[in-house]
């Protein structure tokens, strides 16, 4: 800290005030609170104590040391710096370093407060230089205009005005200043003296020099008052207005002789407002003009007697007749009396022509009103830009004035400041309602709060979705707690909350130059909008985005008054279009907007014809971009012809296809754009879908896998638009919850249709979405059309998936009927097209315009996309920063899909110092230079008009990347740089983004299911700098840099833990998963990986010991067995959070538990105390299995670990068993279910249930006796022991011998020889019931004719020993299967079991739901373990693996779908083996008929295959571990 006090405190960051704060003893709440609101220095040097305690809550005490402190501090420096100077100048320090806090808000964030903690921080700080008594430079004002009436003027408290003048040419008025500050103090008669006094003094001097003049109470003169300036407008208070009236009566005695003259020169006294903002008492500027016209003071000289107030005498007596004067500035009595008179006639003679001149005056110049006002709307351009936000701030409307909106209602409107309370019910937004949908917001609504970060604000209100509309001034209509309130009572209570809305808007979710902002001034203007100006105009730095249009000019006054201040009459008069009639301004701006006011949008409807699509409607489904049959219709005429080359040009440029690009090319005003191979492909699988078909299902999906940049998005789109007509389109915007999108789908579907029967599909494309969304959305709409009721073989939604891949053809092998692929790769027929076509544009564009396209037309030549890149890179110089800004964005596009840097960060990055003019916007392509235009494509977000750039094509960017850095630099050195930068990485807009993209460069790794060309370890980049650059440690250095960048994020130590124990650099990989763990003590995953650093240090110990073949006494295996024991630990905790956490599923802790346990067993038994004995095996299992029991040899040297390892049995066999019922819930083996098998987040299992089998049977061999025993001399956990090693430990084990093993009817029948010969009687555990029973089940579904199978009855009987309380899922579900009836049991025998059954059921129910958590199905979907068959006894159980060769020439990736349409179950083999069961629906449940005493409900496993109507049904029955299940649900006919 003693090192920062050398440093001025101006200059401190965030952390360093933090730091002073903590040295001088404040308290730690206080300090983050001042760190949380980005207090740097220079906002330090500008609080004060009322500040701090009335915004940030703080106690007298602390506010009082923090300034106390700081005031010290600063005049000890200042001290210190004095005596270094040599010369005995004083500066004054302090009013250098007080600056106005408005200017820090702006300032980049230096501190490390978390993007979070920063969106939260709407700036309060923003008190003005005036409020704390800090001398500055203060804003110039111009006075009332003269002899005007002042309803719509006001000063502002502050502002100064020009000086006292004299006569100039006796029409411009001269002016006079008393502050009147010591007057307004005293009793009633002294007041009016002292005015009257000044009034007649000033008065007479005008009059007799025949010049108008203005005298101005309020204002201060040069001669009075301290740290104020001359003419400064301070007011005066005005209890009562008739003080000053009537003080004027003192005319009459003042003017014995020419009183009526007097009385006629001399106007009323006005009284205009004086505005401050840092005050709620009301002020006003008392002025008198005086007139003195020639008609009432020709040949005449006025003497006067001034009223003044004797202390002496205690009344007011009048002075001496006196003759005065204006004499420059000030007023004096006149020497010469008798020259005065003489000259009288000529006074006369030049105010009478005055007088002439003012009246003839210049003719009306009548402003091109109509031309400024296009200008100002377009800034310069031919039409308003359509990527720009609006921003209305607007008071009551003329009723009259409401049916000349069209140009409004065209506009992209963010939000409305609107001033009116009763615009609901009969102002502008009762009529924007009836065009548009408006999310209404009060003041206080419209601010964020606690946690919540911009993204999350903007999408809660649906910022970029609706227009919102902010009643500023309460409401009229509304009955909640937000009614209209007086000005005085708003800037106490509203002002505050007013200013950080606007500060949210300008300075955290719109850019400069991204908005603009009209104040449309339709009725008198109060002053809260007044206040709003000046918080806008201070958010946006500027004017050149505000522009004000009032059609009445007195209304404009008021304004014009307050806002010269802030930016001079100039700029006002420029920026305001005032004068000019509504219906003129919306015609005029109807002729430069993009579309045409009055078009409208229809849709196709069932019936072949079109309903009308109302706006309102259309955006009440904000999650889709509907594709009318007349889209881009309304574009108007004129923008066609001037944009068309344009729009063109990008898209062959790179640019993403727009509806404008197929609209020009349907109309022909541009060439046509090509249907590649793949449109044909989609159109007929789209007309396939559309066929009708009994089997049909409510949603059909197809997909499109391309190469990245091959035009995967252009074919669909192509499909979207040519089946516009005859079914609805639409786009799924990105971000939306799948729910939210099925439910406009649906609205969309049904709209202005009769029947949701009869409805024309909805063709849905969803763009970059992964499978899982894609799952959900089908789901969604699959429940959605059960709820509704749709009919059976109805086709209602076409989901259309555009998704990249690297491998598109083998994706569309998986699965020929759904998939199609598009590649770089072009047919002879696409050559043909592509080489017509390049003729063509070569003749319309320049080459280098038209770059992507020429590459496709080569098919993405690697040569020639290397010559065409080394040709693109002539005469680039490398150390400009915008070939920096070019790598970085090169870096990023080639490893980060999709990915961009928006157009504001790369301003920063390029330090372009905007000097903002309004038809001079700083073009930004230009500072780009010609390399930079030609590599990089400009976008444009759809959702909130934020523009950014990216490099032309994915390959391009590659190729850059390669030929940019050479030999002289590495990809590691480029991103070290690129996460280096701080000022990239904090800057507020578009930092979400940006953030994550970082984010995703470091840590998201490669999968091929998401369409990358391998599964990796770590990101590609990361891979790459281990791999290509072998540099490890760069590596290393890389992801450390990434954690300090990120704010020490625990997930960015996670990898760092991994890429140490890649190195086996094990101690620095512990250190780094503690510092993970640390900050995420309950994430599974985390957990898991600080295991993992565990189990790699032992298998490199194990790994040791063997290499150096060291002799494996207890002593040297210590510490190998010491770090295991650590590895199980961390798993077990890794398994505890997995089972706490509700939303995820974690497997993974429990396969690591296993295959770490079976290692160390491995390395126990090979020790020499037990390998080389002839007993050593049961050595060791006896010590391993007997408390007691502890070798004398490793007595001492495993003393640490005797307790771990006698848990080891127990721990294993318990991890063994969670696998396994966790795998007959959700079992997904590939290759049988089409399913993806479970990922653990470090290692991948790829066959779960092969490795369960495998790992069982390798623990029981660690616990059995190795040679052949006789089942009669081992004890019952010997027995065990030995049957986990043959394969019979646990459910799923046995379960495999149905998958085609060798031998497994003889290992079964092994397996039952070790069971008691009369079970019933042996008392055995649950467990081993439960593995006895279903050994019997798989053999006799192996062999039903073999005799050792116990008999039904016999299973049945040990079914109930299962307790009631704690029974194991797996024993309930063995009760549903063997307790279900026989076709031929008596009906009281048939009720019992349901009893049984039923009553196990509900257990099983309450079961899944903890095992299931708050998991998508989708992620963990119910397997079917049996179905119900046509046999008897124990042959009625059919296993799912008999189905395997019926379904095998299923493509896998369709299998599930196969089963769940009901395709698969009506192959003939399968109904001969199953056996139908009857039931009913009623209200979408399934329930089976049987049962009476109680209905018997039954899960449909696919939920669109239960009739909508209550029908009488039959469907096959599977027994699942959530209970039984309906299979293929048919209608009895």
């Amino acid at each position: 800290m003693a090192d920062e006090l050398e440093q001025s405190p101006k200059d401190w960051t965030e952390s360093q005030v933090s730091d002073w704060l903590k040295s001088i003893g404040v308290k730690k709440q206080y300090i983050e609170k001042l760190y949380e609101e980005e207090v740097n220095g220079k906002v330090l040097l500008s609080l004060n104590e009322d500040y701090l305690i009335s915004t940030f809550g703080m106690k007298l005490g602390p506010a009082h040391l923090i300034i106390q402190t700081r005031d010290d501090l600063i005049n000890s420096k200042k001290k210190s710096q004095e005596k270094k100077k040599t010369s005995s100048v004083k500066t004054p320090q302090l009013e250098q370093e007080h600056i106005d806090a408005k200017s820090i808000q702006c300032l980049p964030a230096t501190g490390e407060a978390t993007p979070a903690q920063k969106d939260q921080a709407v700036v309060k700080n923003r008190q003005t230089a005036q409020e704390q008594n800090v001398s500055t430079s203060k804003d110039d004002c111009r006075p009332r205009p003269f002899d005007k009436e002042a309803i719509d003027f006001i000063y502002v408290k502050h502002r100064v005005m020009q000086p006292e003048s004299g006569a100039f040419n006796l029409i411009s008025p001269c002016h006079e200043f008393k502050s009147l500050a010591k007057a307004v103090t005293l009793d009633l008669t002294r007041l009016q003296a002292k005015f009257a006094y000044e009034v007649l003094r000033f008065a007479t001097g005008c009059m007799n020099i025949r010049s108008n003049g203005t005298i101005h109470f309020g204002v201060m003169d040069s001669k009075e008052g301290t740290g104020n300036v001359h003419g400064e407008i301070i007011g005066i208070p005005v209890p009562e207005k008739d003080i000053y009236v009537d003080a004027l009566d003192y005319i009459e005695r003042s003017f014995p002789s020419a009183k009526e003259h007097v009385r006629q020169c001399i106007r009323p006294p006005r009284f205009i407002e004086v505005m401050d903002r840092g005050s709620t008492e009301t002020r006003y500027v008392v002025e008198v003009d005086i007139v003195p016209s020639i008609s009432i003071v020709k040949n005449k000289v006025y003497k006067v007697r001034l009223p003044n107030f004797k202390e002496s005498s205690n009344k007011v007596e009048f002075e001496k007749e006196t003759i005065l004067r204006r004499v420059g500035a000030k007023t004096e009595p006149v020497i010469d009396i008798s020259d005065f008179h003489e000259r009288v006639k000529d006074r006369d003679a030049q105010r009478e022509e005055a007088e002439k001149t003012l009246f003839i005056g210049a003719p009306d110049y009548s402003q091109d009103l109509g031309r400024k006002l296009k200008m100002l709307m377009t800034s310069g351009k031919k039409f308003i830009e359509k990527e720009k936000w609006f921003i209305l701030v607007t008071n009551k409307f003329n009723p009259d004035d409401l049916c000349n909106l069209d140009w409004l209602l065209n506009m992209t409107m963010f939000c409305v400041f609107d001033f009116d309370p009763d615009s609901k019910v009969s102002g502008l937004c009762s009529k924007y309602l009836q065009h548009h949908v408006a999310n209404i917001h009060s003041l206080q609504r419209y601010r964020i709060s606690g946690a919540m970060s911009i993204e999350e604000f903007t999408t809660h209100l649906h910022l970029f979705d609706q227009t919102s509309w902010i009643f500023c001034h309460g409401r009229s209509d509304y009955k909640g707690d937000d009614s209209p309130c007086d000005e005085m009572t708003w800037i106490k209570t509203k002002m505050t909350v007013l200013r950080e809305a606007v500060s949210l808007i300008c300075k955290q979710i719109l850019p400069k130059g991204t908005f603009q902002v009209i104040f449309l001034l339709t009725s008198p203007v109060e002053k809260p909008l007044l206040h709003t100006f000046n918080e806008f105009f201070t958010d946006m730095e500027g004017h050149e985005d505000i522009i004000c249009i009032c059609e009445s000019e007195k209304h404009f006054q008021k304004w014009q008054s307050f806002a010269e201040g802030s930016c001079g009459t100039e700029t006002v008069n420029n920026s305001s279009v005032v004068g000019m009639k509504m219906s003129h301004i919306n015609a005029t701006l109807e002729q430069i907007q993009s579309v045409n006011g009055c078009t409208r949008k229809h849709l196709p409807v069932f019936v072949k014809g079109t309903c009308l699509l109302e706006t309102h409607k259309e955006e009440k489904m904000y999650s889709l971009e509907i594709l009318t049959v007349d889209h881009c219709d309304e574009t108007s005429q004129d923008f066609i012809e001037e944009e068309k080359e344009n729009i063109d040009q990008q898209f062959y440029h790179g640019g993403r296809i727009n509806w404008l690009n197929l609209w020009l090319a349907e109309h022909q005003h541009v060439g046509e754009v090509i249907e590649r191979d793949a449109y044909r492909d989609v159109s007929n699988c789209v007309n396939d879908s559309l066929k009708s078909n009994a089997d049909q299902t409510p949603v059909k999906s197809i997909n499109i896998f391309h190469h990245p940049g091959s035009g995967g998005s252009t074919v669909a789109r192509q499909v979207l638009w040519n089946n516009r007509k005859g079914l609805r389109c639409a786009v799924v915007k990105p971000s939306y919850s799948a729910s939210v999108v099925a439910q406009h789908a649906v609205e969309l579907r049904e709209y202005e249709e009769k029947d949701p029967q009869s409805c024309l599909p909805v063709l849905l494309l969803i763009e970059d979405s992964d499978g899982e969304y894609l799952d959900d959305l089908r789901k969604e709409l699959e429940v959605a059309t059960n709820t509704k009721r749709i009919l059976c073989g109805t086709l209602c939604f076409i989901l259309m998936s555009c998704r990249r891949s690297h491998d598109p053809e083998k994706r569309c092998k998986e699965s020929p009927l759904q998939n199609v692929s598009v590649t770089h790769k072009m047919s002879e027929r696409e050559k043909r097209q592509f080489a017509k076509k390049r003729k063509v544009l070569e003749e319309q564009y320049e080459h280098q315009f038209i770059l992507t396209f020429v590459l496709m037309s080569e098919g993405f030549d690697k040569k020639y996309v290397q010559e065409f890149v080394k040709h693109l890179l002539q005469g680039l110089d490398s150390k400009s920063l915008v070939t920096s800004l070019m790598l970085y964005v090169a870096l990023l596009n080639t490893y980060v899909q999709n990915s961009f840097i928006s157009q504001s960060h790369c301003e920063e990055f390029l330090e372009l110092t905007i000097q903002w003019e309004r038809f001079h916007q700083h073009d930004f392509k230009k500072s780009l230079g010609d390399h930079g235009k030609l590599v990089f494509l400009h976008l444009r977000d759809d959702k909130t008009h934020i523009k950014s750039i990216r490099i032309i094509h994915p390959l391009i960017a590659e190729e850059i990347l390669k030929q940019l850095l050479g030999d002289k630099q590495t990809q590691s050195s480029l991103a070290m740089s690129l996460v280096g930068n701080t000022m990239l990485f904090e800057h507020r807009f578009g930092r979400d983004e940006y953030q994550s993209f970082l984010r995703a460069l470091f840590i998201r790794r490669s999968r091929i299911s998401k369409g990358d060309t391998y599964d990796s370890f770590f990101s590609p980049l990361i891979e790459h700098v281990r791999e290509k650059e072998k540099s490890p440690d760069e590596a290393i250095e890389l992801l450390k840099e990434a954690f300090q960048c990120f704010h020490n994020d625990p997930f960015f130590a996670q990898q760092l833990a991994r890429l140490h124990y890649t190195y086996e650099k094990f101690e620095e990989a512990k250190d780094w998963a503690e510092t993970a763990a640390k900050q995420l003590p309950n994430n599974s995953y985390i957990l898991h990986t600080k295991g993992q650093v565990y189990r790699k240090w032992f298998q490199a110990k194990c790994k040791a010991i063997e290499n150096d073949r060291v002799q494996k006494t207890p002593q040297n295996i210590a510490d190998a067995v010491a770090t295991a024991l650590k590895a199980l630990e961390c798993f077990q905790e890794c398994e505890k959070a997995a089972e706490a956490d509700t939303e995820n599923s974690n497997s993974s802790g429990f396969f690591s538990e296993v295959e770490v346990g079976c290692s160390l067993l491995k390395l126990i038994s090979s020790s020499e105390v037990f390998a080389n004995r002839a007993n050593g095996h049961s050595e060791c299992m006896k010590y391993l299995s007997t408390p007691e029991y502890i070798p004398e040899e490793v007595e001492t040297a495993w003393a640490p670990f005797h307790d771990g390892l006698k848990k080891l049995n127990k721990t294993m066999q318990d991890a063994l068993e969670w696998i396994s019922e966790d795998l007959s819930y959700f079992q997904t083996d590939m290759g049988f279910d089409g399913e993806e098998t479970p990922e653990s987040h470090e290692e991948k299992i790829s066959h779960p249930l092969k490795w369960l089998a495998k790992k069982s049977s390798e623990y029981g061999t660690y616990f059995s006796a190795q040679e052949k025993s006789n089942p009669n001399n081992l004890t019952p956990f010997q027995k065990r022991m030995v049957i986990y090693r043959l394969g019979g430990g646990n459910v799923t084990s046995i379960l495999f011998n149905l998958t085609g093993q060798k031998d497994a009817v003889t290992l079964l029948e092994t397996i039952l020889s070790f069971y008691p010969s009369n079970p019933k009687m042996a008392k055995l555990g649950q467990r081993d019931i439960v593995n006895y029973i279903m050994a019997n089940l798989t053999l006799n579904c192996l062999s039903p004719t073999i005799k050792k199978v116990a008999r039904l009855k016999d299973l049945q009987d040990l079914c109930h020993q299962f307790p009631k309380g704690k029974c194991l899922p797996s024993g309930l579900f063995l009760r549903t299967l063997l307790f279900w009836p026989e076709d031929h049991d008596p009906d009281n025998e048939k009720e019992t079991k349901y009893e049984i059954v039923q009553a196990a059921v509900d257990q099983l129910k309450k079961d899944y739901l903890v095992k299931m958590k708050d998991i998508p199905q989708r992620k963990r979907r119910l397997y079917t373990l049996f179905f119900l068959g046509s046999g008897n006894g124990l042959d009625k159980f059919v296993h799912k693996r008999k189905f395997e060769s019926v379904t095998k020439m299923f493509p896998v990736s369709e299998k599930r779908m196969k089963w769940f349409r009901g395709e698969a179950w009506k192959k003939p083999e399968i109904a001969s083996m199953l056996n139908r069961v009857s039931g009913w629906t009623e209200d979408g449940e399934v329930y089976l008929e049987g049962p009476r005493k109680k209905k018997f409900n039954i899960l449909p496993l696919h939920l669109p295959s239960v009739p909508h109507s209550n029908e009488n049904i039959t469907f096959y029955l599977g027994f699942t571990f959530r209970g039984p299940v309906a299979c293929n649900i048919l209608v009895k006919q």
